[in-house]
């Protein structure tokens, strides 16, 4: 019977960019999991139903994204089976979106550096929600003015790091002309006691006035010295190798017409 089945273990939320899997433990084995999703203000929606998985995306059930919700984790008996007695299961902690999910990776558009100037343009991360017209929300889309971002910039080969904050998605700051700087991007919620720092860009670094040895090292050096030498021994031999070839080739011509000379 039901009573005998073990029940859902290790339950965890995995949230990025309000894109959300539900996870738990042992795989099942002669039976199978469904899962509820249970709103404090809404009603309750099944998800996975019958799966033999150990996760579940439950992201289209969690679009009121300020709400709180917790997942209850069926063991279920397969269909042929006697299913009236009520199955058991475990609870998950709460989760609430808003305040509990990731913020993804912002992407660079375009950047340039100009003078004294660096200039960076970026893109929000794209939620799974869409508009009523078909287009993806992103998440300042619903976060509003609760999200900023933060550009994180340095000189190329220096430790030490800058940062400046904006709430559009664009930054303009002062740097050395003709230095190299390395910068990223993070999304930031202030209002948030936990999970308050996105993930961070990728690196992107600017190539004024960078110059070969800058890009790729002294082995680049080494090695355009050891071909520069090459050729130039090469272009001293050669004459000479030449040169004394003909000279033999002469001497020899010279023997070969000697005895005929002599007759």
């Amino acid at each position: 019977g039901y009573e005998e089945l073990p029940t859902a273990v290790n339950i965890t939320w995995s949230s990025i960019n309000f894109k959300t899997i539900l996870q738990w433990q042992p795989k099942p084995s002669g039976y199978f999991y469904t899962v509820e999703i249970h709103g404090r203000t809404s009603d309750i929606k099944r998800k996975c139903i019958l799966t033999s998985e150990t996760e579940c995306d439950v992201t289209d059930v969690l679009r009121n994204v300020k709400e709180t919700y917790t997942a209850h984790i069926l063991s279920v008996m397969p269909a042929e089976m006697d299913n009236f007695e009520e199955p058991p299961f475990a609870v998950s902690e709460k989760f609430t979106p808003y305040s509990q999910t990731v913020i993804g990776k912002p992407e660079i558009k375009d950047y340039s550096q100009k003078g004294s100037k660096l200039n960076v343009v970026f893109k929000d991360p794209l939620t799974p929600y869409i508009f009523p017209n078909g287009s993806f929300q992103s998440i300042q889309d619903i976060f509003q003015h609760d999200l900023e971002y933060k550009l994180y910039y340095w000189k190329d080969q220096s430790s030490g790091k800058k940062d400046v904050t904006t709430k559009g998605h664009k930054f303009e700051v002062s740097v050395d002309s003709g230095k190299n700087y390395c910068f990223y991007v993070q999304g930031i919620i202030p209002s948030r006691r936990e999970n308050r720092n996105g993930q961070e860009s990728m690196v992107h670094c600017t190539s004024v006035g960078r110059n070969i040895l800058d890009e790729y090292g002294t082995e680049v050096f080494i090695i355009i010295a050891v071909i520069a030498v090459a050729v130039i021994t090469l272009a001293i031999v050669l004459p000479v190798v030449l040169c004394k070839r003909k000279k033999a080739k002469k001497a020899r011509a010279v023997r070969e017409k000697e005895p005929l000379n002599g007759v």
